[in-house]
Parts: structure tokens; sequence; C-alpha cells
């Protein structure tokens, strides 16, 4: 069984951390070198898009300490900002060792069809109620392999909306995409059943598209943290005030709900899934109800201790798309050891629950730029042409001069004798 609660492992070499992580994820050497590698091979690259003249690597780091639904998970994170998955992971470590409770929903995603010119909308809407089963059986005939598998078109939903254009009829087809995002399927069902829309309403189809907003594909997870691991009720207090501002400013909330992306994003394109889909409906999600909210919820419990929760739309897969052609998102997947979509959506959310949780802690406690510049100095010490072992060197007094900036990094540079 795997062991994800693994002390200093930031500080270990990056060798050691990788044959931590083949150990406790069970990886064979090709999956070990898959995660290792920094750069996909151009003639993998070539078959994935168009155009192709090289890449652009971003750090795959691991986040440690997650238990999640009792089992300890080493979770995968691609992303070029620093101090993200440190936070995750020492968010993870103090919720442990209860660690973080999860659910999802059934892998529903909704496919819309615009219908206009339409003469009476309102009557066209009820003829597509009456041909349902005929609608869902058309649809159902274009995928046989989902429909095999328990998945498919379930319902159709017609909807009346006013435009500047005038009245249009858009058709909701739910389909059970089971451990795909479902991009393909639904988009395919939705084109297939546009004729038979055309001839039950006398209108004329136009879009045939999925929605990234996937109101019935939603995960949440929750987490506690005690006080006495905060540092007392005082630091419960503030972070509950923090949530409260997100919760009554959409200016504060636009960047509360970018905390929670960061964290979210890294994971799902660590495992190959489409992250500009999973933006899309995380914030539209988040103002579904007519207001701009936070993705998250934070509340006392009757011990006084922080309890955190986050409820957001997760189209994620595991089949389709980048996470079977890549290698490294492929050994990623199997890190992870998830076996299903939903399983995958309720780790992610986890993870942006501990991200958000670790920036709400640092702002209400110390300010958000201590421990986040401290990870960024490296970076311009780097930038002020330092090497080896004077990176961590000018990096370490820029950061206890809490002056991390070029001009104080080549001043030291000269300093040090370079």
């Amino acid at each position: 069984m795997m062991n994800s609660d693994v002390s200093g492992f930031y500080k270990l070499p990056v060798k050691e951390r990788l044959d931590i992580v083949a150990r406790e994820g069970g990886l064979n050497d090709e999956e070990r070198d898959a995660i290792g590698r920094a750069m996909l091979p151009l003639d993998q690259a070539d078959r994935m898009i168009e155009n192709v003249v090289g890449g652009m690597t971003l750090p795959l780091g691991i986040a440690v300490n997650f238990r999640i639904d009792g089992v300890d998970k080493l979770v995968p994170m691609a992303i070029e900002e620093p101090s993200v998955v440190a936070a995750a992971s020492h968010a993870a470590k103090l919720a442990r060792p209860e660690g973080f409770i999860t659910g999802a929903d059934e892998p529903v995603m909704i496919g819309q069809i615009q219908i206009v010119k339409v003469a009476d909308a309102k009557a066209a809407a009820k003829a597509i109620r009456a041909r349902r089963k005929e609608l869902l059986a058309k649809a159902n005939s274009l995928d046989p392999v989902l429909v095999k598998f328990g998945g498919g078109a379930k319902d159709i939903k017609p909807r009346v909306i006013k435009t500047l254009v005038g009245d249009m009829v858009i058709c909701h087809l739910i389909v059970d995409c089971r451990d795909a995002m479902g991009a393909n399927a639904v988009n395919t069902m939705a084109e297939g059943i546009a004729p038979m829309l055309e001839e039950i309403t006398g209108g004329e189809v136009r879009l045939r598209i999925i929605t990234n907003l996937a109101i019935y594909r939603l995960a949440r997870a929750k987490a506690t943290w005690t006080k006495e691991a905060l540092g007392g009720e005082e630091v419960v207090e503030r972070i509950i005030q923090a949530y409260a501002f997100a919760a009554a400013d959409p200016f504060r909330c636009a960047t509360h709900n970018k905390g929670i992306m960061n964290g979210i994003d890294a994971v799902v394109l660590a495992t190959g899934n489409d992250f500009r889909a999973v933006e899309a409906g995380a914030h539209s999600y988040a103002a579904y109800k007519g207001k701009y909210k936070p993705l998250t919820k934070y509340e006392k419990d009757a011990n006084g201790n922080l309890v955190g929760s986050i409820e957001l739309p997760m189209a994620v897969g595991l089949v389709g798309g980048a996470t079977k052609t890549h290698p490294t998102a492929r050994a990623n997947v199997k890190l992870l050891g998830v076996k299903s979509a939903p399983e995958l959506a309720r780790i992610i959310a986890a993870v942006g629950l501990a991200q958000n949780f670790a920036a709400l802690r640092a702002l209400a406690n110390e300010g958000i730029q201590r421990g986040h510049m401290r990870l960024h100095a490296r970076n311009i010490a780097v930038m002020a042409g330092a090497k080896g072992d004077l990176i961590d060197k000018v990096a370490e007094r820029m950061a206890n001069e809490g002056k991390v900036r070029m001009d104080r990094a080549q001043e030291i540079l000269k300093e040090l004798g370079q």
C-alpha cells in the first residue's frame, strides 16, 4: 500500500525523489523514465498536434502527504509557478490523519443543439419531448461501444430562450460518457440527431456542441483542519474571514478561485486532460446562480476546528486524447492508481481544496509573499547568473533579507566573487 507521508521529500535529490515515487507508485522502468523525462519525443509530439516544431516543458512535481478517502496518494502536478506543490503538500499534511473525504457525480455531459427559424418555439419544444425515445435511440446508435459500457444518451431536454435575434429552441442532450471526458462522443451524437430535430420542429439547426458547464458532473471534497494544527482559534477565525471576503466581493473572489485552479489545473495537465475545459466549467459554475461565488466554503465545527469543502464541475477522463497518447500522462495516471473518471475527479477536487486552504492560511497569517518569494528567489538567482551551489546561497540571502530582486541577486554574486 502506498505511503504518501514522505518526510523531507523536498530536501532529497531529484533522483531519490523519483526513486521513491516509482517504488510507492509501482512504476516500471519505462514509466519511471516517462515521469523523469524532461521532453516529449518529437515524433510523439508530431502525432498529437499540428505544425510541431518542438516542445515546451513544464516542471512536474509530486504533492506528498495526501490521504483521500482513507487511501494515501502521491499526486503529480505540472506547473511553472513556485510554492504551489509545496503548499498543497503542507495542506494535506495538516489534514492528516483523516485527510480528504470526496465524492463525484456520474460522468454526465451536456450537448447543446441550437434550433432557429422556428415558427412556434413552445410548440417545437413540446414536439421534441414527444419524440424523446426516437431521438435517444438515434443518438445511441452512433456510439454502440459507449452504450455497451453503460453510457450513452440518457435524456433530451428542450429549452426556449430569448435572444437578440428572436426565440431559439436549445436542446440539451444528456450523455453519460463513462471514463471519457466526452467531447467527441457528445458532439457526434448532437450532430447525428440534428436532421431529426429539423424535421420535428420545422426549424434549422445551427450549433451542435458540448457545453463545459457540466452541472451534472460535479466533484466534491471536504476536510477538517484542527485548531491545534493551525495554531489556535484565531487562525481559524482569520481563514473564515478571508473566505467571507471572497464570498462578498467578486474582485477578491476571482483570485480566490484562481488559487483553487492552481492546484486543479496542475493535476489536470499532469494527467493529459483538458485544463481549458475544466477552467471554463469551474468559473461558469461559480457564476451559475447569478453571482460569481467561491468554489469553496469554510466554517467552524462544534469543536472550533476549520471545515473546508469544495464543489465544482470536473470533466476529466482516462481514455482518449493526451491521457492515452502522452507517456508521462499515462505514467501519472498509474501513479494515482485511479480506475475510473469519477475517481480521478475526486482526487483533483481534493487538491483544489488543499491549494485554496493553503493560500487562505498564508494570506490570513503572514501574507502570501513570504513563502512564495522564498521559493521564487531561486528563479531570480538563476536569472542573475548564479550556477550550482551559488543558486541556493544567493536565494537564501535574498529571502532572509526580504529583497528578492534581480539587482540584489547581482550584487550578492559580486560579493561572492562571481
